[in-house]
């Protein structure tokens, strides 16, 4: 791992921009590469507005050969306000040329257990590989608790090394089912992006960072194997860290 980049921004309209401009440029280094597409997993939460903000105001943004995926959905009707491929199609895929069948989503009508093998079936078809799938960029959130995807403090999913993909059925978070990817999922990926904002988050991100007592929480655990760390921060939720940090300028490259 090329080691975590902790970046703190003095506003969320700054930290979305950089957003934007990180995954802009991880899109062209992957397309240019000779990649035939630009894989991108992404997460509910303050995210879906963030980038329903940024990604159009990005000048000549192609979105052609982007292949989309979800780090983790709850097991609701794309019509229920908790399903994150409804909140991003309502709010992002509208404004952006990305192909309807370059989004991977959930099949919500599917047994939790079935839903969760049928996701993981469509990443590997998508990625033709038989081995985990390995995204160019993930994006994601971190909960007051230090959960992130469907994974939960002190829960047995967080021990998963098998499967990439997981069915939850007792989230103690409501709706309790969901499919999640795993961590050694989440820890193939080229370039893990997590985006956390606001006070409230400032105690949990100081335990994550930093260590604490007890357990690991589960964002701690997210290391890329062969990849890149970031955690994007505004001035509230980076109000406890003692550590140092990156505080980028307007726009900076990242």
């Amino acid at each position: 791992m090329s080691g975590r980049r902790v970046l703190v921004f003095s506003s969320v309209g700054e930290l979305g921009s950089s957003l934007a401009q990180l995954l802009s440029s991880r899109a062209e280094k992957a397309l240019s590469s000779g990649g035939s597409c630009f894989s991108l997993g992404l997460s509910g939460g303050s995210l879906v507005s963030i980038l329903s903000k940024e990604l159009p105001a990005v000048p000549n943004l192609d979105c052609s050969k982007w292949l989309i995926g979800f780090c983790d959905e709850r097991l609701v009707p794309f019509s229920d306000p908790e399903s994150t491929y409804g909140l991003y199609k309502n709010q992002l895929f509208g404004k952006i040329n990305i192909p309807e069948e370059r989004i991977l989503a959930i099949d919500p009508s599917l047994p939790v257990k079935e839903c969760a093998e049928d996701y993981a079936s469509k990443l590997s078809k998508a990625f033709s590989t038989e081995k985990i799938p390995v995204f160019d960029v993930l994006l994601l959130g971190m909960g007051p608790d230090g959960h992130t995807c469907s994974l939960f403090p002190d829960h047995p999913l967080l021990q998963e090394r098998q499967k990439t993909v997981a069915p939850i059925s007792d989230s103690p978070k409501p709706p309790p089912q969901r499919v999640t990817m795993t961590l050694p999922m989440v820890n193939a990926a080229r370039c893990v992006v997590f985006v956390s904002t606001g006070g409230s988050k400032a105690p949990v991100l100081k335990h994550v960072l930093e260590g604490g007592e007890g357990p690991a929480l589960p964002a701690a655990l997210v290391s890329p194997d062969q990849g890149e760390l970031f955690w994007l921060l505004d001035e509230p939720a980076a109000a406890s860290l003692t550590s140092p940090v990156e505080r980028p300028g307007p726009g900076a490259k990242l």
